[in-house]
């Protein structure tokens, strides 16, 4: 870990993911300051074992993140790709990723795709399906997965949560639905929720501001970004914050914004490097005291897509442990994967 000052630069990093927090506090807001952690693609095979006999259903390729998943999956010892998956309507096929192919199923295909399903992959917890797909999708995969009590990590953001929650554990399905796979993330959004439990109101008469800035294709809002603050809301007492869909939080896609940042005060979004313009996650948080004096700011900035995507596969590994140990729980969120020692 170094300590830098701004932002991390990321352009000379195209296989790792660059992970930044910074928390300022001056009386004019000024120089921030962040902590980077980087870790590179390939070192987190240790959360796989030789005894450990794992398919994963990669639904969402060909999707980026969807290929960067899957790639995390076969560098994963003891966990294979499973040869078909879901993809979106038009999209079906073949695709091949790191030498597997996989046939692509379009939703009207989504039944053979499940008879296929259990007869490759009969024994409980032998397969996991890992959806990152598109928001309009979130709710019919979940009845799906439902339906054909197929256990599935819901990485994809969107859609009617409390449905999806809802038809999810009426079905019995094994599952983790979370809106961030990246364990740093997951442990700060942690220790946020605890935060406000603890010290709610304690910001009271400060001004919550939310920017968050992703590869101009994501459809929607950041749910990591819904649940930081809501968390920092609390704090706040600003219960509106989180009203109409979290209408407040800013969010920036146009590539020219992406490019400038926030500017010299450091509000809004860090500047993106341009090589991740099509794969990034930059967050800022910013509460900020009523006469401007006093500024806090949480800021989380990811180039690329890797530690998603092992995290990712962490969770499908943690829940085939959970399914194949009969688990009583059947839903969880990632901070239970984090808690009970899956990352």
């Amino acid at each position: 870990a170094e300590l830098h000052r701004h932002t991390p630069d990321c352009s000379n990093m195209p296989r790792a993911s660059c992970l930044a927090l910074a928390l300022t506090a001056a009386s004019t807001p000024a120089s921030a300051y962040a902590l980077i952690a980087g870790q590179p693609r390939g070192e987190q095979s240790r959360r796989g074992s030789a005894e450990m006999n794992l398919a994963i259903m990669m639904n969402g390729l060909p999707g980026a993140m969807g290929r960067e998943i899957a790639s995390a999956a076969i560098r994963r010892e003891g966990v294979t790709l499973a040869p078909f998956a879901l993809t979106g309507a038009g999209m079906g096929g073949e695709v091949e990723v790191d030498g597997v192919t996989v046939r692509l199923y379009e939703p009207s295909e989504k039944e053979e795709c499940a008879r296929l399903a259990k007869v490759a992959y009969p024994e409980a917890g032998s397969l996991v399906c890992i959806d990152f797909t598109h928001p309009t999708a979130v709710n019919g995969n979940a009845e799906w997965y439902g339906a054909n009590r197929l256990p599935f990590v819901m990485g994809t953001t969107g859609g009617d949560r409390d449905a999806l929650f809802g038809v999810t554990r009426e079905s019995g399905t094994y599952a983790v639905i979370a809106p961030n796979m990246a364990k740093q993330i997951v442990a700060l959004q942690a220790a946020l929720e605890q935060m406000a439990s603890d010290f709610g109101g304690s910001f009271e008469g400060y001004a919550l501001s939310v920017v968050e800035s992703h590869q101009s294709t994501k459809a929607d809002t950041s749910g990591t970004a819904k649940a930081v603050s809501t968390s920092l809301a609390k704090l706040t007492n600003e219960p509106d914050f989180t009203a109409d869909d979290y209408a407040q939080i800013q969010r920036v896609r146009d590539t020219d914004e992406q490019l400038a940042g926030g500017g010299s005060s450091h509000r809004g979004c860090s500047p993106v490097p341009e090589a991740f313009l099509g794969g990034h996650a930059f967050h800022t948080y910013a509460l900020t005291s009523a006469d401007g004096n006093v500024e806090f700011q949480f800021r989380h900035n990811v180039c690329g897509r890797s530690t998603y995507a092992e995290g990712s596969v962490d969770a499908a590994v943690f829940l085939a442990k959970r399914v194949g140990a009969a688990a009583e729980q059947r839903v969880y969120d990632m901070v239970d994967v984090l808690k009970m020692g899956g990352i």
